[in-house]
């Protein structure tokens, strides 16, 4: 019986595999989000399985929203099993309620654009109050 024997994993195979780019790769590097195995002596550095689950991890909590900062408290979380799960469901609803403040202030953003944009029918530009509204300074 034949064993499967596993390759090794360079940088650009794990990029692949976890759909990023190998730049990315080396930014989550340098924020410590994950480590740099060291170099083979091929000159190479060879990355294990975990690295593909991780970049995985760090890329759908990217989707959901969490800051690089936040992923790494994750990530911590994540690799100590004893940890009280109350402690992520904490971050996620802080981070639900960071998502609904976003979400009132694009509303208000919507709101005085769409009052700006019903008074701007028929100017000029010199005479249109959108862009003479970004041109008044507050005090």
């Amino acid at each position: 019986m034949r064993h499967a024997t596993v390759r090794p994993l360079t940088i650009g195979r794990v990029a692949r595999r976890a759909g990023v780019g190998v730049e990315t790769v080396r930014f989550y590097q340098r924020q410590g989000l994950i480590e740099e195995p060291p170099r083979r002596l091929t000159g190479y550095r060879e990355y294990d399985e975990e690295v593909v689950s991780r970049l995985g991890f760090i890329r759908r909590a990217k989707d959901l929203g969490f800051t690089l900062r936040e992923i790494k408290e994750l990530l911590s979380l994540r690799r100590d099993p004893s940890m009280p799960a109350a402690d992520v469901k904490r971050r996620v609803e802080a981070k639900i309620a960071d998502i609904e403040n976003k979400v009132r202030s694009l509303q208000e953003m919507k709101r005085a654009l769409a009052k700006l944009t019903s008074a701007c029918g028929g100017h000029t530009t010199a005479e249109c109050p959108l862009l003479h509204a970004l041109d008044q300074q507050e005090e």
